[in-house]
């Protein structure tokens, strides 16, 4: 590899919208907080709960008109 031409690699802290924050590697400045929305904390995906944002009722519009019982 050639030298002087790669980015320099920092230790950063990462904080998400949550309040979890732990730190990476990246080539963003040294003492740099990256903020960020969501994290393997509080995504979907990763904790198995969805949460619904419901505006105006149409969740429950939805579960009453195909029968669906709320859990």
């Amino acid at each position: 590899m050639k030298a002087d031409i790669h980015p320099k690699y920092h230790t950063i802290t990462v904080q998400c919208a949550c309040g979890e924050t732990f730190t990476t590697k990246s080539t963003y400045s040294k003492d740099s907080v990256l903020k960020i929305d969501i994290c393997n904390k509080c995504h979907p995906f990763f904790t198995g709960k969805q949460k619904l944002v419901d505006t105006a009722g149409r969740v429950e519009k939805f579960n009453k008109k195909y029968n669906i019982e709320a859990k």
